[in-house]
């Protein structure tokens, strides 16, 4: 993938306040007022699809963080929605063979993943193409006694030497808004040693087909579950401002395999009964009926 700028290393140490967000890439009306983007479905490139989705996220780290950070928590890892934590799951391996692991986090927003394989011994580095959300982990991380490095990036150009992690791992972070999907697989491949797992979880490809709503009305099947054409939020110049990307669960597994691992499972939460929260299209209704997250665990052999 395309970078526009050489990887910046943004450090624990390095910012000790975080300043207010500026309005890079808002749509905005011809009167110069905020204007709501327009929704539609139209191919969107490697190129475009980063520099939308580095806007997008920038924009709207601090709602984000304000509307998802206490179901998050500061220092846990929780794969998906559905409350899935590392913890119970053990889908990065056993909790005690993680100390002294060098692991990639791809995607992290806030680090709070990072921060959980820290505390249990591991050398995470996190990663995150929205220089906002790396504000958030330096905000999250300051006065704690771990540290680690975070990184600015973009996922499809990693700025790491082949074979520098025993590990790496996504939760929902750059895979569902990449436009070349298996080119981050490569990435990913390159930097890991041999034995190296890679485990990362998408929205299920099942949900492309029905409408993002947690009510009633988001039960029906509403899209072709094969239509692989890019859901974008565009300006009123037609400049993409958000984009995500369709892969089926076939394309999926072709996507990891093509790029040199071995899939060893395919894990779909189950909506547990003790979370009642809703997350944009996820909800206990939805969820007690089709699967919302799907996660991909992988070896480099």
């Amino acid at each position: 993938m395309i970078q526009e700028h050489e990887p910046e290393t943004v450090r624990e140490t390095a910012c000790r306040t975080v300043p207010d967000a500026g309005p890079a890439g808002t749509a905005r009306s011809a009167d110069g007022t905020e204007a709501e983007p327009e929704a539609t479905r139209r191919d969107s490139g490697a190129t475009e699809s980063s520099r939308a989705n580095r806007g997008w996220w920038d924009r709207n780290a601090d709602d984000y963080q304000i509307e998802h950070g206490t179901f998050l928590g500061d220092d846990r890892f929780v794969w998906c929605p559905e409350g899935l934590d590392e913890v119970e799951a053990g889908l990065l391996g056993p909790q005690e063979s993680l100390r002294g692991l060098d692991i990639l986090e791809i995607g992290a927003g806030a680090a709070q993943c990072s921060r959980w394989l820290a505390a249990q011994g591991a050398r995470p580095v996190a990663l995150d193409l929205s220089h906002r959300q790396l504000q958030h982990a330096l905000r999250i991380g300051e006065g704690r006694s771990l540290s680690f490095p975070l990184v600015e990036a973009d996922a499809g150009a990693l700025p790491f030497r082949d074979g520098s992690f025993d590990l790496a791992c996504s939760a929902y972070g750059a895979i569902p808004f990449v436009a070349d999907p298996m080119a981050v697989f490569r990435e990913v491949r390159r930097v890991l040693r041999p034995g190296g797992r890679w485990v990362f979880s998408v929205t299920h490809p099942v949900r492309w087909a029905f409408p993002d709503e947690p009510g009633p009305e988001g039960l029906s099947v509403a899209a072709s579950y094969f239509d692989r054409t890019p859901y974008v939020e565009q300006d009123e110049e037609g400049r993409a401002v958000y984009v995500e990307h369709h892969r089926t669960v076939g394309d999926r597994v072709r996507d990891v395999v093509g790029a040199g691992f071995r899939l060893i499972d395919l894990v779909e939460p189950e909506w547990p009964a003790w979370n009642t929260q809703e997350w944009g299209g996820w909800s206990p209704l939805r969820g007690n009926l089709i699967p919302g997250t799907a996660i991909f665990v992988c070896v480099r052999d």
